[in-house]
């Protein structure tokens, strides 16, 4: 009278290795490596198991409901850990490192550090063009001690942002060697779920090695930080915001960089031929701009190696520029050394000293670019190449700059070109036109890299993204969003002749994204480095505060034309949360209409059609669970193939994932039906370069591979039962509140463990009595196997679905809005995700559905 098949529940009791290892260096403290799961199941007649995507659709508990208990017998038997594709090779190359810049030679070092100046500090190094005349056109000389002062906050503006803000602190803050924005929020994603797209799954964190301490002061205050920002959704949602706002102000810094760079070089003709105006350089302008970004397609790694000479010469024509005009003007200037002249300087006219800060920022502009162009290059040969090379060539360009306005009484709207020697002046201009192009450039790649990452995790629309070097992965060039760069860059300097205008705009879009980084520093500091409290609020107090001065300097110039790079940059902000919020939507909307386990039963190994020979791979973007657009191919197709796989191509919050770990295998029902699921994942860096025939191949052999492993444990397991019972008190783990992983076998955890062993659950344990012969389970892999293949020959198809999602009609208007219209209009102009693999169109079959949310 009831179900003839048996549902099945599991328990997890967690245990399995515990390495602990004892290390001067900490104190002596227990590092734990991250830990496997024993499961307690109730076993079905057929010898199957029902695991994880049954329990999301089941309850998660001990017992069972009390009118299944009569209806249905169950065995409960102890099985090992959950069969993954990939618990054996994660663990033999967990903790793999990518590093592209192993075993250089003398040669390559020296190619790599041309490259390194053309690409990351193209954009910090063309400031002295502009510093000086927006800073004196926001507060007019009226002395020398004026030029003094307002040299002291460079010079000091230059050591405390770029140098020891990125340089030494920022840029260790990387991601496996990826900086930015949102290579700082994937860091915190992977030690903190505070991701709001709920498809983060335990094995992810096999990927890289866990290591895990006992509690120390530091340690437990991350940990309530860790709790803090699990539990609360609040906090998570403005988490992803702040990423969002900084994002968008690198976007922005993108499209201002080129225009204040090349007219700011440009304009140096109206010092060599003074009957140029202002609209001949606007003109030649918009041509360099074009020019510009139609050869960013070229790539990285060739226009480094071509420009890093160029650059090379800029930056001695700055020391040596600077150098003459000490010796000739005025060497006075290096008593500006001293910061007591800051003070001064404030003293004499305050609101004109904080209005000059609007421009004195722009001496730091390009220290975002250089940490988030770090993917290419090594933290150790940026900071040596800034502080030996970048940082001495800039102070001197700037002291040479001063000595010669304390000589030429403040004449300061044309201060660099006006400093050259008349015998040098063209060979510098035409070198400063060139560093203003690499400038431009440096920042465009900047925005690559971040609109890149953003894309992997869900917060930008898909776009297509093309490699343009063989050898270093990170190297990439998006066509959308350099044509929209250069058409939004054309419009600014069009709209904004003026160099000062621009120049506030400028200061916006950077001091944004500087305090966006702060604060995830901030946050990385205290949940991930575990660094002293002291040092954190130290670094938060004076790098937040002297940030937050120099916003409030260049918000009072938003009535110039800087309020275009805020509006553009809101608009940027816009398009990001809608596609996040939309993206969300519609997974929470999947996870919930899934197709329930219990409809899987009745349907049968047959699923209620005809079984043709074939593979079908159906992609989804679900991690779990059967979805819903499964069952709407069973209604649609008159058959369906022998072998299904669920294919979820997920990125994870790393850089890279190794191709040993890319493909992770379960079973989803029981092994008659033959239905598997695959979880592709990707880093956020990752370059997928395969097209079908190779991710096919890829594919079906770790599937076998998984299938061999399966029937290889289940032999092992039925083999090793009778020795479950026998247990080590010391290799026992706790597993915490907080989700965190103790060893009962370290001594500063024994009080915890007297106070929860009277709390700690009894489970029985039984051993199995069902233990099939190794000729049986030989077969079954045989026969499995063979079908395997059989499906393979038949061919494979991607069966796609496309999932859309529409607001409720009694929906809020703005939600309508968002969803309907918005989101809407973004997903149907966005790429595609199979597009990456270009898949026959005679081998794809789609279906539509369309959920209400």
């Amino acid at each position: 009278m009831g179900r003839q098949k048996k549902q099945g529940y599991r328990m997890a009791e967690e245990e399995g290795s515990v390495s602990a290892s004892t290390s001067k260096g900490n104190g002596g403290l227990t590092s734990i490596d991250s830990i496997e799961s024993f499961r307690w199941v109730f076993q079905d007649d057929d010898d199957s198991e029902i695991g994880d995507d049954v329990d999301e659709d089941l309850p998660l508990r001990n017992g069972m409901d009390s009118e299944d208990e009569d209806n249905a017998d169950h065995r409960l038997i102890r099985t090992g850990p959950r069969i993954d594709s990939l618990d054996v090779e994660t663990l033999e190359v967990s903790g793999a490192q990518r590093n592209d810049l192993e075993d250089v030679t003398f040669r390559k070092s020296i190619k790599l550090a041309f490259q390194t100046l053309g690409v990351v500090f193209g954009d910090v190094g063309t400031s002295p063009l502009y510093t000086f005349s927006v800073m004196f056109n926001k507060a007019p000389i009226d002395g020398n001690e004026d030029i003094i002062g307002a040299l002291s906050l460079v010079i000091y503006t230059l050591i405390l942002i770029p140098l020891i803000k990125y340089v030494i602190i920022v840029l260790w803050a990387n991601d496996d060697g990826e900086g930015g924005t949102f290579a700082l929020y994937s860091l915190i994603c992977r030690h903190a779920k505070v991701s709001l797209l709920p498809n983060e799954l335990a094995s992810d964190t096999r990927i890289s090695s866990l290591k895990l301490k006992v509690p120390s002061a530091e340690l437990e205050r991350s940990l309530r930080l860790k709790e803090r920002l699990e539990a609360s959704l609040g906090l998570k949602k403005l988490l992803l915001m702040l990423v969002l706002a900084g994002t968008s102000m690198v976007i922005a810094d993108g499209v201002v960089t080129p225009a204040m760079s090349v007219m700011s070089a440009v304009r140096g003709l109206k010092v060599g031929l003074p009957m140029v105006e202002q609209d001949h350089v606007v003109m030649i302008s918009v041509a360099y701009l074009i020019v510009l970004f139609s050869v960013q397609k070229i790539g990285t790694s060739k226009i480094g190696l071509a420009i890093g000479p160029a650059l090379f010469l800029w930056f001695c024509s700055l020391g040596g520029i600077g150098i003459y005009n000490l010796v000739k003007h005025d060497s006075s200037v290096l008593k500006a050394f001293n910061p007591v002249h800051i003070y001064y300087y404030f003293k004499r006219d305050t609101a004109k000293a904080w209005y000059s800060l609007g421009g004195c920022l722009l001496c730091a502009t390009g220290s975002e670019a250089m940490f988030a162009d770090l993917c290419y290059f090594s933290v150790r040969a940026v900071q040596l190449i800034f502080a030996f090379l970048v940082l001495p060539c800039l102070l001197l360009g700037y002291l040479g700059q001063a000595a010669y306005l304390m000589d030429n009484n403040g004449d300061a709207q044309q201060a660099f070109f006006s400093s050259i020697p008349n015998s040098t002046f063209w060979p510098v201009f035409l070198i400063a036109n060139i560093a203003a192009l690499i400038a431009s450039r440096t920042m465009a790649t900047a925005t690559f890299t971040c609109v890149k990452q953003s894309i992997a995790l869900g917060c930008f629309p898909r776009l297509k993204i093309i490699h343009t070097s063989r050898k270093f992965m990170g190297q990439i060039y998006i066509p959308v969003i350099n044509w929209f760069l250069l058409a939004a860059a054309l419009l600014l300097v069009c709209s904004i002749a003026s160099t000062e205008e621009i120049g506030n705009a400028y200061g916006v879009a950077e001091v944004g994204v500087m305090m966006m980084s702060t604060i995830l520093v901030i946050l990385v500091m205290l949940l991930i480095w575990q660094i002293n409290i002291i040092l954190v609020l130290s670094f938060s107090v004076l790098f937040l505060g002297l940030e937050f001065v120099f916003f409030s300097s260049v918000l009072w110039g938003i009535k110039d034309g800087s309020w275009l790079i805020l509006v553009f940059a809101i608009l940027v902000f816009f398009i990001m949360y809608i596609w996040n919020y939309g993206r969300k939507l519609k997974y929470e909307t999947e996870v919930k209409k899934k197709m329930s386990m219990d409809v899987m039963r009745q349907l049968g190994s047959h699923l209620g059609t005809v079984r043709a020979p074939g593979i079908g791979l159906l992609y989804n973007e679900l991690a779990k669970g059967v979805p819903t657009i499964f069952g709407q191919f069973l209604a649609t197709l008159p058959a369906v193939h022998s072998m299904i796989i669920f294919v979820c191509i997920k990125y994870v919050p790393v850089p890279f994932v190794p191709p040993s770990e890319r493909f992770l295998f379960r079973r989803v029902c029981p092994k008659s039906y033959h239905i598997f699921r695959c979880i592709a994942r990707y880093g956020y860096k990752d370059v997928h370069r395969e097209n079908h025939q190779i991710f096919e191949q890829l594919l079906i052999e770790s599937l076998e591979n998984f299938i061999r492993r399966e029937a290889k444990e289940r032999s092992l397991e039925s083999d090793g039962d009778d020795d479950t019972d026998s247990e080590d008190e010391s290799s026992r783990v706790l597993i915490g509140p907080n989700g965190s992983a103790y060893s009962l076998g370290a001594p500063l955890l024994s009080k915890y463990r007297n106070k929860t062993s009277s709390k700690r659950p009894i489970i029985s344990e039984a051993s199995t009595s069902h233990d099939p012969s190794n000729s049986v389970q030989d077969k079954s892999l045989e026969n499995e196997l063979a079908l395997l293949h059989m499906a393979k020959e038949s061919g494979v198809v991607y069966l796609l679905g496309h999932v859309s999602i529409r607001a409720r009609k009694d929906s809020w208007f703005i939600k309508k809005l968002a969803i309907n219209y918005f989101y809407a209009f973004l997903r149907k102009n966005c790429r595609r995700g199979i597009a990456t693999l270009s898949v026959p169109h005679t081998r794809l079959m789609e279906v539509a559905i369309t959920h209400m949310v």
